[in-house]
């Protein structure tokens, strides 16, 4: 950048998205780059692919098979989350409600209330693996093959 043609160093970089990125700070958001105008997405087939593109995305989304996905997540994670969140709430009501119970020593100085604060980890950990497998067995397949058709219609597989 030492050497230039003379102009407006500025002018050099109109549209760079990442122009005002360092000099805004991480609160400020860095100016967009000007509006292509129709005939210069229409050279560039933008315009054509973009309404495209929705139509098909639209398509996959009222698939039966991108419904089923949905489907098979919502029937994990749901009851998944209310039973988790039922679990935390219970440890905490009997922590605050009953501390005689929950002061109780089950060996030395392990009590109750260290066993379910315990529990709390394990159940997370559990429920981790739980929803990786769920995942891994019931909807990647599924969702992998709909990413590809995703793919191949809109023209947007990759080549590596």
């Amino acid at each position: 950048m030492d050497k230039h043609d003379g102009g407006d160093p500025a002018a050099l970089r109109v549209d760079d998205p990442w122009q005002d990125a360092g000099a805004a700070g991480p609160w400020v958001p860095a100016q967009k780059p000007p509006e292509r105008t129709p005939r210069a997405r229409a050279e560039h087939g933008e315009a054509r692919a973009a309404v495209d593109r929705s139509a098909v995305y639209l398509e996959v989304q009222r698939s039966e098979e991108f419904q089923d996905v949905r489907d098979r997540y919502r029937r994990f994670v749901f009851p998944a989350v209310a039973g988790f969140v039922a679990w935390y709430l219970l440890y905490v009501v009997a922590a605050t409600t009953a501390p005689r119970l929950m002061a109780h020593r089950l060996t030395g100085e392990f009590n109750v209330a260290l066993a379910a604060g315990l529990a709390q980890f394990a159940s997370t950990f559990l429920l981790t693996w739980a929803y990786a497998r769920h995942a891994r067995l019931r909807r990647d397949r599924a969702a992998l093959d709909l990413r590809w058709t995703l793919a191949t219609r809109t023209g947007q597989e990759r080549v590596r």
